[in-house]
């Protein structure tokens, strides 16, 4: 994967784009999970780069792509347009893992017509009707009460409830490791935020497929994985002994899933 840089006026955004870049293929663009990095996909990357444009990146305040003055997910669906442009692609189908969900979202809830496909990979819906109350209550706690934490122990726990495995476990741990505390719960604050701010009655109108770990025990992401699939009709696929980073828990069955979706619909 070639590394290339965005000049915004925030900082720079770091991505990365197939070495064989084609405008004939189809482009798939992965987004990786709040605090993660570009990494969190190096399971996905080699299984789909010979068929595929492949673009993955660090989010913005997030990996490489620091230090950078706000998360907003405006100007974020704005980015990955200029990524997009920048690689002359009309259509792309966007694989976001939890917060690549939101900003997936956010960016068809302002360029529908650009969007050929959507994986959801343990994410949660754009939707007001899906939250309580006290879930928005929550959210806007989350980084306060990081504070309450020593910030080792905190990074352990973290990686410990996204994974069901060492090697999901191992790789949560390395993208952690940049983060100071202060800078670590903020950038949590400023995800749940950007996502209550920019939460909307959304319709989705390209085809969806939604993944879930069977161990994912963050937060309430299960619960809103199977209303989504009541509400919509949106295909949830569960996979057994994988937690919230599912397509590193288990990135063949993952990487299945995907491949059946484009067949089906790309």
């Amino acid at each position: 994967m070639e590394e290339q840089i965005l000049q915004t006026g925030k900082g720079k955004v770091f991505y990365w784009r197939s070495d064989n870049w084609d405008v004939s293929k189809e482009t798939l663009f992965f987004l990786h999970g709040l605090t993660a990095d570009h990494s969190m996909f190096d399971w996905q990357i080699p299984a789909f780069g010979k068929e595929y444009n492949l673009l993955t990146w660090d989010t913005p305040a997030h990996g490489k792509s620091r230090p950078f003055a706000g998360f907003d997910f405006a100007d974020t669906s704005e980015y990955i347009k200029s990524i997009l442009d920048r690689n002359a692609v009309d259509q792309v189908v966007l694989i976001g893992q939890s917060l690549g969900g939101f900003l997936a979202q956010s960016f068809i809830k302002r360029y529908p017509d650009r969007v050929k496909g959507f994986v959801s990979i343990d994410s949660t819906p754009y939707g007001h009707g899906y939250y309580s109350g006290f879930d928005i209550w929550i959210l806007n706690q989350v980084e306060w009460m990081a504070h309450l934490y020593p910030l080792r122990w905190m990074k352990k726990a973290m990686a410990k409830q996204v994974s069901a495995t060492s090697r999901a476990y191992d790789n949560m741990m390395q993208m952690l490791s940049p983060y100071g505390k202060s800078e670590l719960c903020h950038l949590m604050g400023l995800g749940y935020a950007g996502f209550l701010d920019d939460n909307c009655e959304l319709k989705i109108p390209c085809p969806v497929l939604l993944i879930l770990g069977e161990k994912d025990k963050t937060g309430k992401v299960a619960q809103y994985n199977r209303a989504w699939t009541r509400q919509t009709g949106f295909p949830l696929r569960i996979i057994n002994d994988a937690a919230h980073n599912v397509n590193v828990d288990k990135p063949d069955e993952v990487n299945a899933l995907i491949r059946d979706f484009l067949a089906q619909h790309v």
